[in-house]
């Protein structure tokens, strides 16, 4: 008989928040950013990152604009620690960046993380210890008043030793680690114990961090837990409030953001959520999402394919097409109606007026990304991607029917390759469907003559079959005196032209489509740098679309 799993598991418990703020609050300026791609996300790689990587990473962090960078866990290898050495030795730290690294709350290691940190300007130190019951129970061994001695205990010992180094300007961050997972009371406790240890003040801020080290709940429940302690703490006004969001239930971004309404003013996390288990926050997504309120990120992602290629070389791990957007695909449509509603949305969008394009929320061009991926065609894909592709690129602008008849075309031929279609496919198709070779009409010359009636006559000459023409006919322009010079009888049912480009040089196109006597009709097209000859020519490019009714598609792309 098979057990259910979820008797296995039981209800995470919610901390009680009447009267709860934070669901009617809006963000209104970016976070305290700390990128710890250098010490949280790299301890969580397989292969940690070298130092000249990690030296890599921190610059490129540098460009994004980081302003604090968590850089390593000095006392865990001596690799870390000679990291922390290379950055302050050589140069590597702007006058406006502080360096943080971390350390468990023993005196060992503390007094090994704070050598590290020797001649530096400015640096964060984080202490840490487990919090949970879990914790205090499985691992440590520790009653909850053993858990505050020891984090009080490694308080003190840093701000002795920072104490006896007034070079460098310090600045304390405490986390209660696993405070997800821990009781509200306690939780509360512990953070008062180490306030009161280091005595910080409106001139001299302390951090308390609260991470979700491991995500037990719904976003919503971390929020509550940010206000119940941001409610509660003291000294409030000399506290920075940070967060440290997993996203071990896949909502880590959501979480984040509910937090900041909830009253935290800074996060950590790393970019692309690289982290321990299914990773830490995602500190590209949660800044770019701002922008959907109006609100700077104060982080640079301009250029965000070069930042995804460095991360992805850094850390050998490679970013999700579909990650938000980062990812390969994530501007690209190829369905027919999102396509049409992204071509409709561009032709309405105005440089100076505030972003508003249907399906992207972002555009594009501001991380650094190019048009051309926002449309791809396939089988699935409509008229109005095919026409953006065939007008971004090559400057065709096909009116509606044409798209319609054309999209057919392109959809079967997607259909029948299964593959995707490249603009220089598309194109090759349309001018091999529309402006076929000249087989059974080919054009020669032809000459314009006003008459007294206020009528065009036309003269002619091309080649029907093989022979040479010389048809005349009149008509109140070019196309209908050539009508009336063939001896097949024809009516115009579309007629569209335009330039190609700019300029003496720019050339025109035609679209026509052509009724015959039997009811058959089809469009054709014909380019030329004088607009009455690639009327006619075109006229003629329909004459041989006739002879070919079927097969239009077969072996073109």
């Amino acid at each position: 008989m098979l057990i259910d799993p979820s008797t296995r598991y039981t209800a995470f418990q919610s901390w009680p928040l009447p009267n709860r703020q934070w669901p009617n609050r809006q963000t209104k300026q970016a976070p305290i950013w700390l990128s710890t791609d250098l010490r949280d996300g790299n301890q969580a790689l397989a292969e940690p990152m070298s130092i000249r990587q990690k030296l890599g990473f921190f610059h490129l962090l540098l460009r994004c604009g980081f302003k604090e960078i968590e850089v390593a866990f000095p006392a865990a290898s001596q690799t870390e620690f000679d990291f922390v050495r290379l950055l302050i030795e050589d140069g590597h730290v702007p006058d406006d960046v502080t360096l943080q690294v971390i350390t468990q709350s023993r005196p060992d290691l503390i007094d090994r993380t704070m050598a590290s940190l020797r001649g530096a300007r400015r640096a964060i130190v984080h202490l840490y210890n487990a919090s949970a019951p879990i914790w205090r129970e499985q691992v440590f061994g520790l009653e909850q008043e053993g858990v505050i001695r020891l984090a009080v205990d490694g308080c003190l010992q840093i701000k002795a030793l920072c104490a006896a180094r007034p070079e460098t300007e310090w600045l304390f961050q405490y986390s209660p680690e696993t405070f997800s997972a821990t009781e509200p009371d306690f939780a509360l406790e512990i953070c008062c114990a180490v306030i009161d240890a280091w005595q910080p003040s409106p001139q001299a801020k302390m951090i308390l961090n609260l991470p979700a080290t491991v995500e037990m709940s719904t976003p919503n429940t971390y929020a509550d837990q940010i206000e119940w302690m941001s409610r509660r703490l003291p000294h409030r006004d000399s506290l920075i409030l940070s967060v440290h969001p997993h996203n071990d239930r896949g909502t880590g971004v959501a979480a984040a953001e509910l937090a900041l309404l909830a009253g935290a003013e800074r996060v950590e996390g790393c970019l692309f959520g690289n982290g321990e288990r299914t990773g830490n926050v995602d500190l590209l997504t949660l800044a770019l999402n701002l922008y959907s309120q109006g609100i700077a990120p104060r982080l640079d992602f301009s250029d965000i394919d070069s930042v995804r290629r460095q991360v992805e070389d850094f850390l050998q791990l490679a970013v999700h097409p579909r990650h938000p957007y980062a990812g390969e695909l994530v501007y690209t449509a190829f369905s027919g109606s999102h396509q049409d509603a992204i071509k409709k949305g561009f032709a309405r969008q105005r440089a100076e007026a505030p972003w508003r394009v249907p399906y992207l929320p972002l555009d594009p061009a501001d991380v650094g990304r190019s048009y051309e991926a926002v449309i791809r065609v396939n089988s699935q894909s409509g008229k109005g991607g095919i026409s953006w592709l065939l007008e971004r690129h090559y400057g065709l602008q096909l009116p509606r029917a044409l798209q319609q008849d054309f999209s057919q075309l392109a959809q079967e031929a997607a259909d029948s390759s299964g593959k995707e279609l490249a603009p220089q496919q598309l194109y090759r198709l349309f001018r091999q469907t529309y402006l076929p070779s000249e087989q059974s009409w080919r054009y020669l010359s032809h000459q314009l003559e006003s008459e007294s009636s206020g009528l065009v006559r036309l003269k002619l000459e091309a080649v029907h079959q093989g022979k040479s023409l010389r048809l005349e006919g009149s008509g109140n322009g070019v196309i209908s005196a050539l009508l009336a010079a063939l001896p097949e009888t024809l009516q115009v049912q579309d007629y569209h032209e335009h330039a190609l480009g700019a300029g003496a040089n720019a050339s025109a196109i035609c679209y026509i489509r052509l009724m015959f006597q039997d009811g058959f009709s089809l469009y054709a097209a014909a380019e030329d740098n004088d607009v009455p000859r690639a009327a006619i020519r075109a006229v003629m490019a329909g004459l041989n679309r006739a002879t070919l009714r079927t097969g239009q598609a077969d072996g073109i792309v």
